[in-house]
């Protein structure tokens, strides 16, 4: 009878404690969503109002932080009351307490602001953003200001303050720059503008003696549970890959074509044009062979790298030496039919074309377009932005190919149109002058040999007074070997057509191993590939969209490789996914051009950074397409496909765990770099929002005990399916509409 009673107060008990969790669940899933559609609200406002504005009134106001606040309430409440006794757990859901703590403090007691130095004038106090003046500890005073260029003096490497700090009567001299901060004195100075005239810097001030070491602590603590996330024993992730080494996974995928147009003129011979390629040109903020050049100007006008059967070298030096004739070429791409109908103008034609009894066709247009965001007025902006290309070529205005050392030592590349400095010496202000004219005669003659020597004396001239601007030669070959094929083009329609013909070759186990060996060569030829992109711009191929859809392509191909031996079927979806990735880097607006990296950016914690969520990225979009094979099979009656189908979840989810840990590394390892770079750790800028929306919407997948329904393979899909578009909003929504500081990846 005692233990009856006893066992039904346990019960009791038990009964309490759920209804208690319940009450608790409830409104802690509320705030979570909340705090995300919040997150995501308070981007867009930024968009039309600015960083800093959304920044200190939207994420920095007392409601928001309130808000955070009783979502850790809430969830420490009920992480108790689920009784987690696993360590590694426990650690996990320290770790964001323990950050969201930081940032409280960094948000109470840290104070930012600015200071102006001007060379040899003592500072002692700085500006908040408040506009109120606060004590440095030390007398701050700018001894010199300056910046290194990349070569040709085009785009800056790096912007250096050499300062002097004064305290107790010791002077001690730092240098300040980009990625190089002064610490001390419970201060931090970050290298942030200057002024024009070259002689004042400003430096950021940060103070923050709380807030960063709990916050650093705190991602410590996410390092550690996130790894033993992964390795834990006993862990759902060691589960799923036992289970999984008794099962087989598959998926489908999707495929698209292209097309191309053509067209042609009087042109060099294909021989002649290429000396010509070789000839260096200032490009993009670089010193790159000509043909590199020719090759991006035949893209932007004709849409495609040949134009006919021309070289891009040769369209380039048909342009030069015979304008009036490939002005009449119907090379010019007008792509928007809105555009074309108002104009009447077909798809292609020919640029003088735009020339009429009325002057300039587009005209009368521009000064509209010029503050317009419509389809119309980009488009506008566009063909203008080509004839204007056209109209710099022919005059000789962008083609900076003499390169001159001053008497101090510095390289400066000037065209043929530029004001060369007096400095010069005569005889080489005549040759700069007049070598392209000579050259237009020789072409028109049709003396080829003649004009090949004098290209081979031009080409000496810049090595003799290019001096260490040239790039190295190891660099040149590899720029013409990548430019001779569109290597990520090629890839993305071979592996989207055997990802396509593998699937008829599921049940043929031999056949299907050459599907595997066909992805590894897939494989190795953009590893090729991001290997040319590395040695050609010096740094790691990874600064902006273009180079990460290629190391994201190449991510998952290696992922593929290393499980299809487990899951054979990785292949099919390894070919896909990556196929994808290289069909998006080809269609989209992305830039493939190969340029010097924003001085923020030359960090090593760049490479581990964006290596990190690129993984992560590569892994997440995995599960999108095991959801996408998922709902295409689940309808079929066939017996294979049913079975396979049945296993998608497990697939999907050893993805995920991975994934998310690699992404929540990837953010914090983010927050640590830019609070080296630019003295704050977090900014509420719409990238790293957006990035923590993705970590927090996927989270979700990993709570299935909480959240019965994700135990069902139709909502745990489903819900895959509609997680993928904070991925897309990540990656592409904000470059094309929200803007920011991460823009430019």
């Amino acid at each position: 009878m005692c233990r009856r009673q006893k066992n039904e107060r346990c019960r009791k008990a038990q009964r309490i404690e759920k209804y208690v969790a319940m009450q608790i669940k409830k409104p802690l899933q509320f705030v979570y969503l909340l705090l995300v559609a919040l997150m995501a609200l308070g981007t867009i406002i930024g968009k039309y109002t600015s960083t800093e504005v959304v920044a200190d009134q939207f994420f920095g106001a007392w409601w928001f932080t309130l808000l955070w606040a009783v979502g850790v309430a809430l969830g420490t409440a009920y992480f108790i009351r689920q009784r987690v006794r696993r360590p590694l757990l426990v650690l996990l859901h320290l770790s964001f307490v323990v950050i969201l703590l930081g940032a409280l403090l960094t948000h109470l007691t840290a104070h930012k602001g600015m200071v102006h130095l001007r060379e040899g004038k003592p500072a002692t106090t700085y500006t908040t953003k408040a506009g109120e003046q606060r004590p440095l500890p030390f007398t701050l005073t700018l001894r010199r200001f300056r910046v290194s260029y990349h070569a040709g003096n085009m785009a800056a490497m790096d912007y250096v303050s050499n300062i002097l700090i004064q305290r107790d009567g010791k002077t001690t001299p730092y240098q300040v720059a980009m990625n190089k901060i002064y610490a001390g004195y419970g201060t931090r100075l970050y290298q942030s503008s200057f002024d024009d005239d070259m002689r004042g810097s400003y430096l950021a001030v940060n103070t923050d003696p709380y807030g960063i070491p709990v916050t650093y602590a705190g991602y410590a603590l996410l390092f550690i549970g996130l790894v033993g996330m992964l390795v834990d024993r006993h862990g759902r992730f060691r589960q799923l890959l036992r289970q999984s080494k008794r099962q087989r996974a598959t998926m489908a995928g999707l495929l698209l074509l292209m097309l191309s147009p053509v067209r042609a003129q009087t042109a060099l011979p294909q021989a002649t044009a290429a000396e010509f390629g070789k000839v260096l040109i200032v490009y993009n903020g670089r010193i790159c062979p000509l043909e590199t050049f020719a090759i991006d100007f035949t893209k932007k006008l004709y849409g495609s790298r040949q134009y006919q059967d021309y070289t891009p070298c040769q369209v380039l030096t048909g342009f030069l030496f015979w304008p009036s004739e490939w002005m009449k070429a119907p090379l010019l791409h007008i792509k928007s039919k809105a555009l074309r109908e108002q104009l009447q103008l077909d798809s292609y034609i020919a640029p003088m074309r735009l020339f009429g009894q009325q002057g300039y066709l587009l005209g009368p247009y521009l000064q509209e377009a010029q503050g317009e965001q419509s389809a119309m007025g980009k488009a506008l902006l566009d063909v203008d932005d080509k004839m204007m290309l056209v109209m710099n070529l022919t005059k000789g205005d962008v083609l900076k190919l003499f390169p001159y050392s001053s008497p101090v030592g510095r390289v400066d590349w000037f065209a043929p149109t530029d004001k060369l400095p007096r400095a010069m010496p005569a005889a080489q202000q005549q040759y700069i002058r007049s070598i392209l004219n000579l050259a237009n005669q020789l072409a028109h003659q049709g003396r080829n040999d003649m004009l090949n020597d004098l290209v081979h004396k031009l080409q000496k001239y810049q090595v003799r007074y290019g001096g260490a601007t040239l790039p190295a030669p190891l660099a040149l070959r590899a720029e013409h070997l990548y430019n001779q094929l569109p290597f990520a083009t090629l890839l993305f329609m071979a592996n989207l057509t055997l990802g396509l013909l593998s699937i008829f070759f599921l049940t043929r186990s031999r056949r299907y191993a050459w599907f595997t060996a066909l992805m590894g060569l897939s494989w190795g030829v953009l590893t090729f590939t991001l290997a040319l992109r590395w040695i050609i711009s010096g740094t790691i191929p990874m600064a902006n969209g273009y180079e990460t859809m290629l190391l994201l392509a190449w991510l998952i191909m290696l992922v593929a490789l290393l499980t299809t031996r487990t899951l054979q079927l990785m292949t099919t979806f390894g070919l896909f996914a990556s196929g994808f990735m290289l069909l998006v880097s080809h269609i989209g607006e992305m830039d493939p051009n190969i340029t010097p990296r924003m001085p923020v950016l030359n960090s090593p914690l760049l490479s581990i950074h964006v290596s990190i969520i690129m993984m992560a990225y590569a892994l997440l979009s995995l599960t999108f397409v095991s959801a996408v094979a998922y709902f295409l099979a689940c309808r079929s009656h066939r017996e294979s496909l049913q079975r396979m189908n049945a296993q998608l979840t497990v697939l999907s989810q050893i993805f995920l765990y991975p994934a998310l840990a690699t992404l929540g590394l990837g953010i914090f390892i983010g927050a640590i770099w830019a609070n080296i770079s630019w003295g704050t750790y977090w900014s509420w800028d719409p990238k790293e929002t957006w990035a923590l929306i993705t970590f927090m919407v996927y989270a979700v997948l990993l709570h299935p005990r909480s959240l019965p329904a994700l135990q069902r393979p139709r909502t745990y899909h489903l819900y895959c399916l509609c997680a993928f578009l904070t991925i897309l909003m990540t990656y592409f929504g904000v470059n094309y509409f929200l803007g920011g500081m991460h823009s430019y990846a």
